[in-house]
């Protein structure tokens, strides 16, 4: 598919063929679906803990004796039926990580590349550069009409394009290694830099 090459003052430069096995793919929500699982498994912090009966500060001798009192036995004032007492099977700090296979991986991002193609909200710029001022940025983003936007450039970022954008809200940017599936479809506006391009073919060809 052809795209044109714009500028960020919104003039066009050129024309860019992409290619179909990137950006022209039948979208799959499960594997869409799939992909953002696995995601957000791994962001999960899995730091949740609650006492378990070994570890609540009451005495661990036992509360009475175990028969003749007329009421239920018990041991001590630790276990789970009585208040402030330790819980039983509750969580434990673990990883939510789950595998999945690099090629799976690949799939989903060109899957998710696809729908932004797809859907007319894939903007190829010639370069993502400025000079670290926010405000003639957020103009020409404004006149260019993007909307929670995430930029993706090549290898690197430009510093002074990073220094700028970072105080503009609902605008994003990553390299192209950084780029992701759940980043992606989260944002409304896709703009990839011809580099970012050239980043994402050697990266899923």
């Amino acid at each position: 598919m052809k795209l044109d090459v714009i500028q960020l003052d919104g003039t066009i430069v050129e024309s860019i063929e992409l290619l179909d096995d990137l950006f022209g793919l039948e979208p799959r929500i499960d594997i869409l679906h799939r992909m953002v699982r696995w995601q957000r498994n791994r962001a999960q912090s899995g730091t949740h803990k609650v006492k378990t009966r070994s570890e609540t500060s009451y005495s661990k001798k036992k509360i009475y004796r175990q028969k003749g009192t007329g009421g239920a036995r018990h041991g001590d004032r630790n276990a789970p039926i009585f208040r402030k007492g330790g819980v039983y099977k509750g969580p434990k700090p673990r990883s939510h990580a789950h595998g999945l296979p690099k090629k799976f991986r690949k799939l989903g991002l060109k899957h998710a590349l696809s729908v932004k193609a797809k859907a007319g909200e894939l903007v190829v710029i010639d370069s993502a550069e400025a000079d670290g001022k926010t405000g003639p940025l957020a103009n020409k983003v404004k006149k260019l009409g993007w909307q929670r936007v995430l930029v993706i450039d090549g290898l690197k970022v430009h510093e002074g394009f990073a220094k700028a954008a970072r105080n503009i809200s609902d605008l994003d940017i990553l390299p192209s290694m950084g780029a992701n599936v759940y980043d992606i479809l989260k944002h409304d506006t896709l703009v990839i830099t011809k580099a970012g391009i050239e980043g994402l073919e050697a990266r899923l060809k």
